[in-house]
């Protein structure tokens, strides 16, 4: 169960992008929301809509436009090279295309980590031990994204950033996937951003849901309410579209 202690908490962030000398896109329009330990926070919406760039941000892959965001207490976009590499071993990154993120050519073992129990790391993520020593292009969509989550974890983070996880996935595999995110969070009280544009996906894992709209975050609620109770018109347009 998420308690009250806050993880992360984004404070009226923009991130803009200069598309000619005097237009902007506002990607990440002054959204606000807080992350609390032990929570998965879900966040929707349809492509282009921000989620992706705002999660981005939020973790200082981009700098920001304005606003902050604090983990523990401290601004992520402010943090010392010291702070920062501490920062990057307690927040990791699940990435949308296995495909992409990892390389092909390398051995699990090498992709994991060095100085770990390597064997209880693959057997965790639902692969034999044997794995370890074999090439990445060896495996299927699901399967890399199984080593890539062992790879997040193998430097034992509390807060998983998870970018559109399953999209690029068949969906046979794309249930497994979540489940296993599921099984680790609570075994290892793991705090989530889960961002995805599957709205029933999102609901399965997150315990609240915000929905982005054009770069705004107009609705944030439990995700059980916004089922029963959506309140943006957008929100009630992307919810008769789930099947």
């Amino acid at each position: 169960m998420p308690s009250q202690k806050k993880i992360l908490e984004v404070k009226n962030l923009k991130k803009y992008f200069p598309t000619t000398q005097k237009q902007q896109l506002k990607a990440v329009d002054n959204v606000s929301f807080d992350i609390y330990e032990g929570e998965t926070l879900g966040i929707v919406g349809e492509s282009g809509c921000g989620k992706t760039t705002c999660g981005k941000t939020c973790l200082g892959m981009y700098p920001v436009t304005d606003g902050e965001v604090l983990f523990h207490g401290k601004n992520i976009h402010t943090m010392s090279k010291k702070e920062r590499f501490a920062f990057t071993k307690r927040v990791q990154m699940i990435f949308q295309d296995p495909y992409a993120s990892l390389d092909p050519h390398q051995k699990v073992y090498d992709i994991i980590a060095e100085g770990i129990q390597i064997h209880g790391m693959a057997k965790m993520v639902g692969l034999n031990a044997e794995h370890a020593a074999r090439n990445v292009h060896e495996f299927s969509g699901g399967q890399r994204q199984r080593i890539g989550i062992a790879r997040a974890l193998s430097v034992n983070p509390e807060f998983l950033f998870c970018d559109e996880p399953i999209s690029a996935l068949d969906v046979s595999i794309q249930a497994q996937i979540i489940n296993l995110l599921m099984k680790l969070q609570k075994e290892k009280n793991l705090t989530m951003l889960f961002i995805a544009h599957d709205l029933s996906i999102v609901k399965h894992i997150s315990d609240r849901i915000g929905v982005m709209y054009l770069g705004k975050m107009v609705e944030l609620t439990e995700s059980s309410k916004l089922y029963v109770e959506p309140k943006h018109p957008y929100t009630r347009a992307l919810l008769s579209a789930v099947p």
